[in-house]
C-alpha cells in the first residue's frame, strides 16, 4: 500500500498525481495530466470513499487544490470515483418543500452573484441557458441567437402576440421576441441583480413600449388567460418536484385557449427524478442550485397533460448543452484573473467545477434537457398549429 493513502488506491492506473502536505508525491499511473494537492491531512480518510461530492466539496473549501485543465480534472476525478466506488446509484429523492421565501433565496444565491462575473463568459446578450447549434460550427453568440429564434419559431410568434417570459434572466429572449417578432412581452424573475440590468438593456434598446419586466413569483401570475404564448427557459428546475403540478396549473391559467407554451429545461435521466450517482447531484444541490430538483421528461409531459394542456412536440438538446457548457467553461478559464476580482474564491471554485462538470455530465448522458411545446386546445379540441414543422426550419 502507498504510504498515507487508502488501500483502495492500490493498483489504480490513472493519469493522476497526488501531492501531499509534506511534499511527498505519488503517481497513480503514467503521464499524469492532473495533480491533486492534498492540503488537509484529515482528508485522507475521506479519500477512501472519493465521491464526486467529497472531491468537489474539498476543492471548494480549499482542502485540496487541483492542477491541470478543468476538462482533465473532471474526467480524471470521475475515473477515480468510478474505479473506487463503481456505478453507485443514488437513493430515491425526498421531495423538498418549496415556498416563495425558499425559492427567492435560492434564486438570489445563484443568480445575484455578480452581473459582471456572468458577463465574462456568457454571450453578449447574457443568455444563461442551452444554446442551439443547427450546423455545429456556430460561435457561442451565433448559437444563442439561433436558440432564441428557434424558440420564437416554435411558439409561432406573431406581431402583437402577448408573450409571457417566465424566468426572464437578463432579458435576452424578451428583447429578441419584441425586436425580431414584434411581441408584447411580460418577463418575470426573482433575481434583483438580473432585473436591474435587464431593464437597463430594454431601455438601451428602445423597447420600453414592448417589454415590461417585473419581480414576480410564478405563483402570483394573473390567471385570466391573457397571454397568447408563454415561454419558460431554465426555470422549472427551481420549482421543486412537489410544486410542479401547481407550476403547470399557473401556466395553464395564464394562457389563452389556442395558445402555446414552450418549457425549456434540464431533465433527469431517471424516471423517479433521483440525481446522478457518486455524489455529482449532491454537489450541485449543496453548492450550485440549492433546492433544485429535476423531473424526468415523462413526469413533465404527464403533469402538463393532467393540467389540460396538449403536448405537441418534444426535442432533446442534450449535446447542445454539453457544447454550450464547454464553451462557457473555456471562456471562464481564460478570464480567471478578472473573475477572481469579481467573486469570492470559493464561488469561483464552485463555478469552475460546475461548468466543466456539467459539460461532462451532459456529454455522458447523466442528465438531459428538453424543449416541450404544448398548447391549450380550444373548447372543441382544435388548435391553430400548422400540419407540419416545416415553418420552424424554413
Amino acid at each position: 500500500m502507498l504510504a498515507h493513502l487508502p488501500q483502495s488506491f492500490d493498483n489504480l492506473n490513472l493519469p493522476l498525481r497526488l501531492r501531499l502536505w509534506d511534499g511527498k508525491q505519488y503517481d497513480l499511473g503514467p503521464s499524469p495530466r492532473v495533480t491533486l494537492v492534498v492540503k488537509d491531512p484529515t482528508l485522507i480518510a475521506q479519500l477512501s470513499h472519493p465521491g464526486l461530492d467529497t472531491l468537489g466539496g474539498a476543492y471548494v473549501e480549499g482542502r485540496i487544490d487541483l492542477e491541470g485543465s478543468m476538462r482533465d480534472v473532471i474526467e480524471v476525478g470521475d475515473a477515480l470515483s468510478q474505479a473506487v466506488l463503481g456505478d453507485d446509484v443514488s437513493a430515491e429523492p425526498e421531495h423538498q418543500a418549496h415556498d416563495k421565501e425558499v425559492d427567492a433565496a435560492a434564486i438570489s444565491y445563484h443568480y445575484d452573484l455578480s452581473n459582471d462575473f456572468y458577463a465574462l463568459w456568457l454571450d453578449p446578450d447574457m443568455v444563461y441557458s442551452c444554446a442551439y447549434f443547427p450546423q455545429g460550427d456556430e460561435t457561442l453568440a451565433q448559437a444563442q441567437q439561433a436558440k432564441l429564434r428557434h424558440i420564437c419559431r416554435k411558439l409561432r410568434l406573431q406581431p402583437g402576440d402577448k408573450l409571457l417570459d417566465v424566468g426572464c434572466g437578463w432579458g435576452g429572449l424578451s428583447r429578441f421576441a419584441a425586436r425580431e417578432f414584434g411581441a408584447q412581452v411580460l418577463g418575470i424573475t426573482l433575481s434583483k441583480e438580473q432585473l436591474q440590468l435587464a431593464r437597463q438593456r430594454v431601455k438601451d434598446d428602445g423597447l420600453e413600449g414592448q417589454v415590461n419586466l417585473e419581480f414576480m413569483d410564478y405563483r402570483d401570475l394573473p390567471q385570466q388567460g391573457q397571454f397568447d404564448k408563454i415561454v419558460s427557459v431554465g426555470m422549472f428546475e427551481h420549482v421543486g418536484l412537489a410544486n410542479l403540478p401547481l407550476y403547470c396549473s399557473c401556466l395553464y391559467g395564464a394562457l389563452k385557449p389556442g395558445g402555446l407554451i414552450l418549457n425549456h429545461g434540464i431533465t433527469s435521466k431517471f424516471t423517479d427524478g433521483r440525481p446522478v450517482g457518486r455524489g455529482a447531484g449532491d454537489f450541485i444541490g449543496q453548492y450550485v442550485f440549492p433546492h433544485g430538483e429535476l423531473p424526468h421528461v415523462a413526469t413533465m409531459t404527464s403533469l402538463l397533460s393532467e393540467t389540460g394542456l396538449e403536448v405537441v412536440d418534444i426535442e432533446s438538446l442534450r449535446l447542445h448543452y454539453a457544447r454550450t457548457l464547454a464553451m462557457w467553461s473555456e471562456r471562464l478559464e481564460r478570464q480567471l484573473d478578472r473573475a477572481s476580482k469579481l467573486v469570492p474564491d470559493q464561488a469561483l471554485r464552485i463555478w469552475r467545477l460546475y461548468l466543466a462538470g456539467c459539460s461532462y455530465g451532459f456529454a455522458h448522458n447523466w442528465v438531459n434537457i428538453h424543449q416541450i411545446l404544448a398548447t391549450r386546445p380550444y373548447p372543441d379540441g382544435g388548435h391553430d398549429l400548422p400540419w407540419s414543422r416545416v415553418d420552424i426550419y424554413r
